[in-house]
């Protein structure tokens, strides 16, 4: 039956001399189900909540798959409307509540930005960085200090720092030879920060110890990384501005908003009892 619905409604479009046929509007009716219209504005309005994923598919698979949703819905919804429920009733306000929500914050966040906010934001964050100092080292890991010293003498006789990380290192970067590629202050932990900050390049430093254990370091290179250009980050930028405009939004209309709230003594463990919901 849900297959004929939707395969009639088609039929009949088609089924009229193409000059016959008026443009489509939002109003064309698709399909009729207990006498509820479905209309193309109901299929174009459900393509535009879908997943990513699913916005890929093929224009013919989406109206087809999406219309026949559409009747399916249409006619389980008819049936549960003669038996509505407290919890059902409750739940379709919750739904309308979140929906019109999101779609207020989606207008507000999605509205055009204009280019002179953008530079803004990018002149207040990056305008006066300067270059900025990146570190490239490899470390041995070992559990105590007599093992590290053992290695810095090694070294010292001209074993290769790359095959002692991967026989002795019991760090994670050990099997890479003891890299951990390039960081900025701030990214590792102070103790080690500090060590590599007062290494020239090729050199090895004296046991280190965090929490993890004791530390041979040896600094690879360093190199200045300039800020980067405004079209690099635009995407990060505009994503902050966006979250910021919602922020606000919210702050201010939650502070215009006559909000009460009685002060009760609940037990909040009644936000599971079903049975106040149904009947």
């Amino acid at each position: 039956m849900k297959k004929f619905l939707a395969t009639a409604a088609l039929s009949a479009l088609v089924a009229l001399p193409v000059g016959a046929q008026d443009a489509p509007t939002a109003d064309t009716v698709l399909a009729t189900v207990n006498g509820t219209d479905i209309t193309l504005g109901h299929l174009i309005a459900m393509q535009q909540m879908l997943p990513p994923q699913y916005q890929e598919l093929p224009d013919n698979v989406l109206f087809d798959g999406l219309l026949e949703q559409l009747v399916q819905q249409q006619i389980l919804a008819d049936v549960a409307d003669d038996e509505m429920t407290a919890r059902m009733e409750l739940g379709l306000a919750n739904e309308r509540r979140a929906f019109l929500a999101a779609m207020l914050l989606d207008q507000i966040g999605m509205a055009d930005l204009p280019e002179e906010e953008v530079q803004a934001e990018y002149d207040a964050q990056y305008g006066s960085a300067g270059s900025v100092t990146e570190f490239n080292a490899s470390h041995i890991l070992v559990e105590t200090e007599e093992e590290a010293q053992a290695l810095i003498a090694e070294l010292g006789e001209g074993a290769d720092f790359a095959e002692l990380a991967q026989e002795r290192s019991i760090g994670p970067s050990g099997p890479n030879g003891g890299q951990l590629g390039w960081f900025t202050a701030g990214m590792m932990v102070p103790t080690f920060e500090e060590a590599v900050f007062a290494l020239s390049v090729g050199e090895v430093s004296a046991p280190v110890e965090t929490q993890f254990g004791w530390h041979v370091i040896l600094l690879n290179d360093t190199r200045d990384q300039a800020p980067p250009a405004l079209e690099e980050v635009r995407a990060e930028l505009e994503d902050g501005l966006r979250r910021a405009r919602v922020d606000a939004a919210i702050t201010e209309l939650s502070e215009a908003a006559a909000v009460e709230r009685p002060e009760l003594d609940i037990d909040p463990s009644v936000i599971r009892n079903l049975d106040l919901i149904t009947n």
